[in-house]
């Protein structure tokens, strides 16, 4: 059993990788799937679609690499946080399709909640109340999908639907979940890590309904025989995306931070076993729990719109054809002739959390072409997240010297470079960029031993590109006032 199986689902494609001991990839395969828009602000999934998908590309990729179900010492799971499956175990058909994490549907519904009962919300979860999180999306099922209450209906996120699935599904899956997504859920209590009885009656959800939250590194069930995997394998790592990425990038230590570039932007800083609640627009959250150790706690800042803003250039707008054409066509240009992109199409995020915001092209004269707006696009990407990291120094009182960087944007060197002119700090990618991945494979390994310790598979990080800031402060911050004005614009849009 030379290999540890990565399933990754994210918010557009599932892909299963394959590492081996050195944390070399040996075998991956990846699919897409459809993103259903059924009103504006709505965004769904079908949960059968993606775990179709799942058996696919755990198939491809084993014959890729060449080898047996059974060459695999455990797999580990990471998945889109707060995307959320209401389903039945009897049949195992989702009762209505998943909804992402990007929705806003349940806006209205929030708004109603008392200020008593927001500030609890917040005190007892380090969240703020958003329709991101799960537990108001479990809410709407609740109120709009028949036979969501009944007894035999179960809630969760992916990883909950991917793990029940493939240990078996209605032959006696388990339900489980991790603490990082369950953190995520609204319904988690941040001290006591167990869901909370105040706030279940909030969203009114049964804790019957939900699976019972593990540690990130533990065995949780074995995969079905009858499944892709064509034998029993431990399921033995889960964590969300974001902290999935974090243990990739070995931030194991307190003051330790990573951004994901990916559908959207993430930033996470470590704070070891302290919770730190945020005055600055941050999320508090779970980083991760490796099995009976104590659960280490990060401040988190969100952005809805950085690579997802590349494919409405490509799907909406027809100004590429390719993800990989947006460097080329920016460089075509110096600058953005004055064109700021705020792509806020389900409000902004960290550090505002305005859900009345929507996007918006200022600045735009006669001159402005297709390159400009290419390049408004990246650096939209860039001052969103100087915005998020901006905030996470002043709640930690830290000064970032550099930021760990990963995800599919860190491919666009042109990118990069503006995101350390934009900040003014040294930006470094890992040999393995793609280190979600990675950091359910090392959470998984750890729980079965295929890696001794956290000592070993950190030094298994390797850098492979630094980008060090050129620009001067006085051009660097001139440029994020103008971002600031153009982010003004977006506000209050949506009554």
């Amino acid at each position: 059993m030379a290999y540890i199986g990565s399933l990754d689902q994210g918010t557009s494609s599932t892909r299963f990788m394959i590492f081996d001991h050195a944390g070399k990839v040996v075998g991956q395969h990846q699919l897409e799937h459809r993103q259903i828009m059924p009103k504006p602000g709505w965004v769904e999934h079908d949960a059968n679609e993606i775990w179709e998908r799942t058996q696919q590309v755990i198939t491809a990729a084993l014959k890729q690499a060449d080898i047996l179900g059974s060459d695999l010492a455990a797999i580990g799971i990471t998945n889109q946080r707060e995307t959320t499956v209401v389903w039945d175990v009897t049949t195992g058909a989702p009762l209505a399709n998943a909804i992402v994490w990007q929705d806003t549907r349940t806006t209205d519904f929030l708004a109603t909640l008392s200020d008593a009962h927001k500030e609890s919300i917040r005190f007892k979860t380090g969240l703020t109340i958003a329709p991101y999180f799960a537990g108001s999306k479990m809410n709407w099922f609740l109120n709009n999908v028949s036979g969501a209450d009944g007894a035999n209906v179960r809630m969760g996120t992916i990883d909950s639907w991917l793990l029940w699935n493939l240990s078996g599904g209605v032959q006696g899956g388990t339900l489980a979940t991790d603490v990082t997504n369950a953190s995520r859920t609204l319904l988690m209590n941040l001290e006591t890590l167990d869901w909370d009885d105040e706030l279940l009656k909030i969203f009114g959800v049964s804790r019957s309904a939900l699976p019972a939250i593990k540690s990130s590194s533990e065995t949780y069930a074995l995969t079905a025989p009858h499944g892709p995997f064509g034998t029993a394998i431990p399921i033995a790592g889960i964590l969300g995306d974001q902290q999935a990425a974090m243990v990739g990038q070995v931030c194991f230590e307190r003051g330790e931070s990573k951004t994901t570039y990916g559908t959207g932007n993430f930033a996470l800083l470590n704070t070891g076993t302290e919770i730190v609640r945020s005055k600055n627009g941050l999320l508090t959250t779970v980083c991760f729990k490796f099995g009976d150790e104590p659960a280490r706690y990060a401040l988190e800042g969100s952005v809805a719109v950085t690579g997802s803003a590349i494919q409405w250039l490509r799907d909406q707008l027809g100004i590429i054809s390719n993800a990989a054409e947006t460097e080329n066509l920016a460089s075509t240009v110096t600058d953005t002739a004055g064109v700021y992109f705020v792509p806020a199409f389900s409000g902004l995020f960290a550090p505002y959390w305005r859900s009345d915001a929507r996007g918006a092209i200022v600045g735009l004269t006669r001159a402005a072409t297709k390159a400009h707006l290419a390049r408004a696009a990246l650096e939209a990407i860039c001052y969103q997240t100087r915005d998020v990291m901006d905030a996470m120094v002043a709640d930690s009182g830290v000064p970032m010297k550099e930021m760990r960087v990963d995800g599919g944007i860190t491919a666009n060197s042109l990118c990069m470079q503006m995101q350390a002119d934009i900040m003014g700090i040294d930006i470094t990618r890992p040999l393995i960029a793609e280190t979600t991945a990675l950091g359910a494979a090392y959470a998984a390994g750890l729980a079965v031993g295929f890696w001794s310790s956290q000592a070993e598979v950190k030094k298994q990080w390797q850098q492979s590109r630094r980008w060090t800031a050129t620009s001067t402060a006085p051009i660097r911050e001139a440029g994020y006032k103008q971002w600031k004005k153009a982010v003004e614009r977006t506000l209050n849009w949506v009554d």
